[in-house]
């Protein structure tokens, strides 16, 4: 059922008065606020009329609707006239190009310009079903004094927008409007059901013309001879592609035809090239990809050595850490002389040296490469993280993944070397910041009389960890 004519006559004055519409559709609330902020005069008489019949002439024989128009005047005319309405139907701005119906309703209809080349946006005649729809993009019914404009109080109206199934956009809307005393409940549902109609016929219509463009669009595809492309519509949407090395990926499957190049996701630069009907696009091959470097986990600190190679745990002696810290700290490589003194000092013998990297290889495969010697990998040491992050001042993460010495129990002159420069780099920056956090990780990992007694004078007496750190000062004096 429709609402009562005389209470929306009444919420519309209050409106207008400037009282609070309690009660009034929120939906009919806030184009009403457009309306006014649009300077819609609601005592105006009638829409305006801003066409001839020459440019309406012109504008449906354009209009995608000119094809459907058959099928809506099956679906709705008769019904219309029935019911003592009109079928309206206009483009995206609310231009009336069709008005169809009985003669005498007709003429009732002109009177409030509701004919072709009139107007019915909101900004032109307020609050409507079809400016209204419009702006929304979805379904409106206005009933009676829903509307802004006074002299259109007599009628009812229910419109659905329609949406071009090419590029989403709404095309027009499709509207049943009629006098009030012949309104009917039944009347939006059916005038959404015409819509959903005519979006299946549009979408049935694109897809043969699609198809059609294919056909005559391949011999443009086999010329790009085994090169990456696309075969674009008119509107730049992707309708066929030749993939050739790379694959042709373009985002939401449309280009944009106007600027004669496109960038695609992978950030290579197309050429769109127009033909008679759409337009080809001609991509560059992509750049070879670079192999993925393999990844070689390292655990040095403050334990038994561990690792992995992407993902695959390694099972490594003391010597084959010790060899793989001296590899880690020399990325250009190593030769078995300069090994055998990093790992023996002076007595270090390189046949040794060579006998330990075999075995090593027998886990690091082709990770290990000679001549020099050299890790083909992406190295994670904890180890050189600490180091990485002291180059850069960031003390507290230093800390925080400092776990302890750096091999501990080994005696090679390049892991001694780097295990005093660590502890006394970290030492001092951890003393010098004098950060909580930071001065909390570097102690766990080291009894130092001065780190602890920081730690005490820092330490707020509520908090536990100073009783802790005051017990270990205590153990480190004594």
């Amino acid at each position: 059922m429709h609402p009562d004519p005389r209470r929306l006559a009444r919420l519309h004055e209050a409106t207008l008065s400037g009282a609070a519409a309690a009660g009034a559709r929120a939906v009919i609330v806030e184009s009403w606020r457009r309306s006014l902020a649009a300077r819609v005069d609601p005592d105006r008489h009638e829409a305006p009329v801003v066409l001839d019949p020459d440019e309406v002439a012109a504008l449906r024989a354009a209009h995608p609707f000119a094809a459907v128009l058959p099928l809506l005047r099956e679906a709705l005319v008769g019904v219309a006239d029935e019911a003592q309405h009109v079928m309206i139907i206009t483009d995206a701005a609310g231009h009336v190009l069709w008005c169809e119906g009985a003669a005498a309703v007709r003429g009732r209809a002109e009177r409030v310009r509701l004919t072709e080349g009139a107007r019915w946006s909101e900004d032109a005649i307020g609050t409507n079903a079809m400016g209204t729809a419009l702006v929304l993009g979805r379904a409106v019914t206005v009933h009676s004094a829903e509307h802004l404009v006074r002299t259109c109080h007599g009628w009812t109206c229910a419109a659905t927008p329609v949406r071009d199934p090419d590029t989403g956009q709404v095309l027009g809307v499709i509207d049943v409007s009629g006098p009030l005393t012949s309104a009917h409940p039944a009347v939006p549902a059916l005038v959404a059901t015409a819509g959903r109609l005519v979006e299946s016929q549009l979408r049935a219509r694109l897809a043969i013309e699609d198809e059609r463009l294919r056909s005559v669009g391949t011999r443009h595809l086999a010329g790009l001879r085994g090169e990456p492309g696309a075969l674009l519509s008119p509107t730049g949407r992707v309708l066929a592609t030749a993939s050739g090395d790379a694959p042709v990926d373009v985002a939401g499957g449309r280009v944009d035809v106007a600027g004669g190049q496109v960038r695609l996701a992978d950030g290579r630069e197309a050429l769109v090239e127009p033909l008679a009907e759409g337009y080809l696009l001609r991509v560059p091959p992509a750049p070879p990809r670079r192999a993925r470097r393999p990844v070689l986990s390292l655990r040095f600190l403050g334990g038994e050595p561990g690792g992995a190679l992407d993902g695959r745990e390694l099972v490594l002696s003391l010597r084959h850490a010790e060899l793989l810290t001296a590899l880690s700290l020399r990325p250009r490589g190593l030769t078995a002389e300069q090994l055998a003194l990093d790992l023996y000092g002076e007595r270090g013998n390189p046949a040794t040296v060579r006998a330990e990297l075999h075995r090593l290889r027998a886990q690091l495969d082709t990770v290990l490469l000679t001549r020099p010697y050299r890790l083909a990998a992406e190295v994670r040491a904890d180890f050189l993280a600490v180091r990485a992050a002291l180059r850069v001042g960031d003390v507290r993460s230093a800390a925080r993944a400092y776990r302890g010495e750096l091999l501990p129990r080994s005696d090679a002159p390049v892991v001694r070397e780097e295990r005093d420069d660590l502890a006394t780099a970290l030492r001092c920056a951890v003393l010098d910041l004098g950060d909580l956090a930071a001065l909390w990780s570097f102690a766990g990992t080291v009894e130092d009389a001065e780190v602890l007694e920081r730690l005490v004078r820092l330490l707020p007496r509520t908090d536990a960890r100073r009783a802790l750190a005051a017990a270990r000062l205590r153990r480190a004096l004594a």
